[in-house]
């Protein structure tokens, strides 16, 4: 079976949670349905689960179900959220410098104040991506035009931005539900982003 996999008989006896906890959690929509997958086995068909996507994702509901309703951690969980963002609120949270966010307005030409969730979570890959280092300011422009071209499909559900370089040329594509890519032996990966994992930590900073 494929490595990247577990099976719900696996997972449950690895979380300790219920098979009515895991179907509640899915009724809640805190587990997307399309992490069940079904597949056809010796024993017929049995249901198994994105291995890593769900372990984290249950680790996280466990650690914060004392504190949270099932509802909020549903909205927590959601791909994106209808709430606008203030600039305000993007420094006081800490999920960009100034520096990044008047960058970002500069390249959307703009002079807004609040943000829809996909805006603020550009720039919040902007700020992780810049700040560590990873790519450059002209590389940055080159990732907020592919947002902007890709706006209308964009989907932060199984989906990957990737950033490659080549001989110092850049290059970079937005890839939904990417596996078993391979690139010429001289081509360099320099980012590559889980936007559902990056949405997730930037709701916990929004918290």
């Amino acid at each position: 079976m494929d490595a990247d996999l577990i099976s719900k008989k696996d997972l449950l006896e690895q979380t300790g949670i219920s098979y009515g906890q895991l179907y509640r959690w899915k009724r809640k929509n805190l587990i997307p349905e399309d992490w069940f997958i079904r597949k056809s086995t010796f024993t017929g068909q049995e249901t198994f689960f994105p291995r890593e996507r769900i372990l984290e994702r249950i680790e996280k509901i466990q650690a914060m179900k004392e504190n949270l309703s099932l509802d909020e951690l549903a909205e927590m969980f959601s791909p994106s959220s209808g709430k606008l963002i203030s600039k305000e609120e993007i420094l006081k949270h800490g999920i960009a410098s100034e520096f990044v966010l008047n960058f970002f307005l500069e390249q959307a030409q703009t002079k807004d104040q609040v943000f829809p969730f996909e805006d603020v979570l550009a720039i919040y890959m902007l700020e992780k991506l810049l700040h560590s280092g990873e790519i450059s300011i002209e590389e940055g422009k080159m990732l907020l035009q592919l947002l902007h071209n890709t706006a209308e499909s964009f989907s932060v559900d199984h989906s990957q931005i990737w950033l490659i370089r080549k001989f110092g040329v850049s290059s970079c594509f937005l890839l939904k539900k990417a596996e078993n890519i391979l690139f010429e032996k001289e081509t360099k990966i320099i980012a590559k982003v889980d936007l559902m994992q990056l949405a997730d930590e930037l709701k916990m900073k929004l918290m």
